[in-house]
């Protein structure tokens, strides 16, 4: 796409600016501001409801009968996520958006209902960080016994032509299985990303390096990621294996593009993300408290969707410079000062995840231990 076409005229100076300065800065790139047209009307906040939009396969986990079934269901559920979470806002609005940024102590509510026996399945997240932007999520299907709870942060850079994206944190998926004693645990870490098309003003996302889905079983998934380059190749292309507890021997072979299928074993087919995906359902906004997601940014959101980048860059410096985020701002200083943290509502920071310590020994992780952070049932007060 010529940037003449991707870029409106309207926007092309400050298309021009954006370019220069993230030529010139080094290191993270999270603080960069982008111009109103590359802006997402939905808040990174709303992105943890892209893990469950196929609220079938979520329940599914828990009708493995054994190990091996439900690492495989896992490793279904995972791959259908990909779609939503990577290439979803191509499909919508023509290219890769930039999520507007979250404020800190942001919230949002989502719920897929329950059709056909498979259980209704809550999200709860929250916005832990500000600096650096983290947030928390937590989706649970009580009739089935499936939760998932997880956090993610994204550490940017940019390098030749393109934005590299690194995130930061993982998820535990955990469900008790029928018989069972004690729970099983999946621990899943993030994929790298690369986003192209930079300087034609139409961004788009690869996934690259290697993740892993690491079972208390002992299953292994390692899911290596590949994209289409000079040389050839297809877009958003997968390869997972599958390897049995105390083995290196490959039991299962997942292959094919992540974004449409993915074949196993060369043969029949274990997932087709091309049919329609179930949106979750949020309250209407005059129930919604000041802080959730949508009623936050809803001006905002109208004034993107619309075209009007004027009135969606004025509403935004708005919300940025409220007295309530101001009266935050002070807050987090005193507390810096003090030695004390933000009072977090939903969610409880931990300094070490013990399923990652324990779950993290089976690949080759980044590190040894990481963070985590903790659903608290009841709302802080």
């Amino acid at each position: 796409m010529a940037e003449a076409e991707a870029v409106p005229a309207g926007q092309k100076s400050s298309w021009g600016a954006f370019l220069k300065q993230l030529a010139s800065l080094s290191g993270d790139l999270s603080s960069m501001t982008a111009p109103p047209f590359i802006l997402s009307p939905v808040s990174l906040t709303e992105y943890p409801s892209y893990w469950c939009e196929r609220p079938d396969l979520f329940a599914a986990i828990a009708d493995g009968k054994t190990p091996e079934d439900r690492a495989m269901k896992v490793l279904r559920w995972f791959i259908a996520t990909l779609k939503g979470q990577y290439t979803s806002r191509n499909e919508k609005m023509g290219t890769e958006k930039k999520p507007l940024n979250p404020v800190l102590g942001e919230l949002f509510f989502g719920t897929w209902a329950d059709h056909h026996g498979r259980g209704e399945t809550k999200l709860t997240v929250e916005q832990v960080s500000h600096h650096p932007p983290i947030t928390a999520y937590h989706i649970e299907n009580a009739t089935k016994g499936v939760t998932l709870r997880g956090h993610c942060a994204q550490k940017t850079s940019f390098s030749a032509g393109a934005i590299i994206v690194k995130q930061v944190g993982h998820a535990v998926l955990s469900l008790t299985p029928i018989n069972a004693t004690a729970p099983e645990e999946y621990l899943i870490t993030l994929p790298s990303l690369r986003i192209d098309g930079i300087f034609y003003g139409s961004p788009y996302i690869e996934l690259t390096n290697t993740s892993w889905i690491s079972s208390s079983t002992g299953w292994l998934s390692t899911i290596e990621y590949k994209g289409k380059g000079y040389f050839g190749g297809k877009s958003h292309s997968l390869k997972a294996t599958l390897t049995p507890p105390g083995s290196t021997t490959v039991k299962h072979t997942v292959e094919g593009q992540w974004h449409e299928t993915c074949k196993i074993n060369g043969g029949a087919t274990f997932t087709d993300v091309r049919g329609p995906k179930e949106e979750v359902e949020v309250k209407d906004l005059e129930e919604q408290d000041d802080w959730e997601t949508r009623k936050l940014w809803q001006h905002v959101s109208k004034g993107i969707r619309g075209g009007d980048f004027e009135t969606a860059s004025r509403e935004k410096t708005k919300i940025e410079a409220r007295e309530p985020l101001n009266e935050q701002r002070q807050r987090r200083k005193d507390e810096r000062e003090a030695g004390t943290t933000w009072q977090l509502k939903y969610f409880e920071h931990i300094d070490e995840d013990p399923s990652y310590t324990k779950l993290s020994k089976l690949f080759n992780a980044d590190k040894e231990k990481q963070d985590g952070y903790v659903f608290r049932s009841s709302p802080a007060a």
